[in-house]
């Protein structure tokens, strides 16, 4: 009797430490999941602080540079569509590789159209002298660092959790739990090459 009890209370126990050891395997995988979320609106604040600037960057620029309309509009028509595919991109459609391609399509869009707006502004000495734009570029050369670190801690989380998941026995309490891969930010084309996005008085 005392011997059946005996491997019956060691179930008990191995079930007991099974249970609490996937509780604690949880909620570990969980805060990773967290994690990655909240480095998310990191990386969205970043960009809405460059897409903030670019208004006053045009206008700024517009004063000078009258006969640069389609450039200026380009700039307007990207930073229109980067905002738009940023409010489409909730946390969810992180695991979305092609919601997270289309986000960085469009800010890349938005990249490109502002390092055209900068080859412009090289025809204009007085722009390049004017103290707000001087202001406005720092701060925008400031957001392009930002952007670039925030992204990096971003792929950095989702690394974390996404090694977490794929651990046994981690993997089959993610897969009950439903919990799935997220996706990385991806090295634009030519991005070897650094922007250019100061210039010399």
């Amino acid at each position: 009797m005392s011997k059946t009890l005996m491997i019956v209370g060691g179930v008990v126990l191995l079930l007991v430490l099974l249970v609490f050891g996937s509780i604690g395997k949880y909620n570990t995988l969980v805060s990773l999941d967290e994690g990655v979320t909240g480095q998310w609106a990191n990386v969205e604040n970043v960009y809405q602080r460059r897409a903030d600037l670019i208004p006053n960057l045009v206008e700024t620029v517009k004063g000078y540079a009258v006969h640069e309309r389609e450039t200026l509009e380009g700039v307007v028509q990207a930073r229109a569509k980067a905002t738009q595919v940023t409010a489409e991109l909730t946390p969810e459609a992180l695991n979305n590789p092609q919601a997270l391609q289309k986000f960085q399509a469009a800010q890349g869009e938005l990249s490109s159209a502002l390092g055209r707006l900068m080859v412009v502004v090289e025809k204009y000495p007085d722009l390049k002298a004017n103290q707000n734009f001087l202001d406005l570029q720092t701060q925008l050369e400031g957001t392009e660092n930002r952007i670039a670190v925030e992204r990096r801690r971003f792929n950095d989380m989702a690394k974390d959790f996404n090694a977490g998941i794929r651990r046994f026995p981690a993997n089959i309490i993610a897969g009950i739990a439903g919990l799935q891969k997220h996706e990385y930010f991806q090295a634009d084309e030519g991005a070897e090459k650094a922007p250019k996005v100061s210039f010399e008085k």
